[in-house]
C-alpha cells in the first residue's frame, strides 16, 4: 500500500516553475517543454482523497499516450515522449481556459439537468422524452469553464465563450471541430473494444508558434465514461442502470457513505482492501478500454525511478 506516489518534488535541470493540480504535477522546463508527473491521487466530487491507489498514474498515463498516439492522424497533439510509466513529456502550451464537453448519450451532469426539468444544457437543446442513459440523435457538445483549485468547473456556452473573450471565435471554430472529431474517433476505438464512449472532455492549447493542439488526458477513465456495448439496449428498455468503465463506481460508494464533497462532511475511511479493489478495478479499466494485458511498473521506489527516467531523458 505504500508503493504510490502521492507528491513530487523534484528539482529538474531548467526548471522554471511547478504546478500542482489534483492529480498531475507539470515542471516547465525552460519555457520549452512540460514534463508532466501522473501521480497515484484519486480526485472525486473535487476533492483529493486522503490515500493513493497503486498504478492508477501509470494506467491514467499509459491509456492517454495510446490514446493520442490513435488520434494524432486527426488531431495534433502536445505529446513529444514518455520516458516513464507516470510521464509524459510535451510541447509547453498555453491552455485554453475551457473544457470541451461532449456528450453522445444522457448521462451523468446532463441526465442530472433533465431530471429537475430543463431542456437546454451551455445553450444546446435537449429533446422531450428522453430518459437516462439514452442516445442523443446528434452528440451535443457542452462546455464548461475550467475552475481554479478547489473550484468546481462552469457550464457555459458557446456564445458566452466568444462574447466573453474567453476563445475567439476562429480559434472556437477549431476547437469545436477537433472535439467532434475526436469523439468520432474515440467511438469508433470503444466500439472496437465491445465499449460505448458515452461522454469525454478534451482540453487544448496553443504552442509557441500558435497552434491550437490537444492537451492532458484523452479517453481515459478519469475524464470519460463508458458503457458495456452488450446488453446496452436491453438494460435501456428495461429502465435497469447501465454497466460502466469510469470512475464512477468510486463516486457511488463514496454518496453510499454520505459524502458528496460538500461543507462538513468527512472523506469515509478507505480500509487498504478498499484500496485494493479500486486499483484493480482500474487494472480492469485500462485493460477493457486500451484491449492490452496491464504491465506493472517496478514501484520499490517510484520517486527514484521517475527522477533517473526524466533525468536521462533530458539530458
Amino acid at each position: 500500500m505504500n508503493n504510490t506516489i502521492i507528491d513530487t518534488n523534484f528539482n529538474f535541470p531548467n526548471q522554471k516553475s511547478l504546478y500542482k493540480g489534483k492529480v498531475r504535477a507539470v515542471y516547465n522546463i525552460n519555457d520549452e517543454q512540460l514534463v508532466m508527473v501522473a501521480t497515484d491521487r484519486l480526485s472525486a466530487f473535487d476533492v483529493v482523497m486522503p490515500k493513493g491507489i497503486p498504478y492508477k498514474g501509470q494506467i491514467l498515463n499509459q491509456i492517454a499516450t495510446k490514446m493520442m498516439k490513435e488520434t494524432e492522424d486527426i488531431v495534433p497533439n502536445w505529446l513529444v515522449a514518455t520516458p516513464d510509466p507516470n510521464v509524459a513529456v510535451g510541447h509547453l502550451c498555453e491552455p485554453f481556459k475551457v473544457e470541451m464537453v461532449i456528450r453522445g448519450y444522457m448521462s451523468g451532469h446532463a441526465a442530472r439537468e433533465y431530471k429537475v426539468g430543463k431542456r437546454m444544457l451551455c445553450g444546446v437543446p435537449m429533446p422531450e422524452g428522453m430518459k437516462e442513459n439514452d442516445k442523443f440523435p446528434h452528440p451535443i457538445i457542452t462546455p464548461a469553464t475550467k475552475a481554479e483549485m478547489g473550484d468546481h468547473d462552469e457550464d457555459i456556452s458557446r456564445e458566452d465563450i466568444i462574447k466573453r473573450g474567453i476563445v475567439s471565435e476562429e480559434d472556437y471554430l477549431v476547437l469545436e471541430d477537433y472535439t467532434k472529431k475526436l469523439f468520432q474517433r474515440g467511438t469508433e476505438i470503444a466500439a472496437a473494444r465491445g465499449l460505448i464512449l458515452v461522454d469525454t472532455k478534451y482540453e487544448f492549447g496553443k504552442t509557441k508558434d500558435g497552434k491550437i493542439v490537444l492537451i492532458d488526458e484523452i479517453h481515459t477513465p478519469d475524464s470519460s465514461r463508458y458503457f458495456y456495448a452488450d446488453g446496452y439496449q436491453d438494460r435501456q428498455d428495461k429502465g435497469e442502470s447501465q454497466k460502466q468503465l469510469s470512475k464512477e463506481f468510486v463516486r457511488q460508494w463514496l454518496i453510499a457513505n454520505d459524502f458528496q464533497g460538500l461543507e462538513g462532511q468527512k472523506v469515509p475511511f478507505m480500509s487498504d482492501e478498499y484500496i485494493e479493489s479500486v486499483s484493480e478495478r482500474y487494472i480492469e479499466l485500462y485493460e477493457n478500454i486500451t484491449g492490452d494485458t496491464f504491465i506493472k511498473a517496478d514501484v520499490n521506489d517510484i520517486q527514484s525511478r521517475i527522477e533517473a527516467n526524466v533525468l536521462e531523458y533530458l539530458k
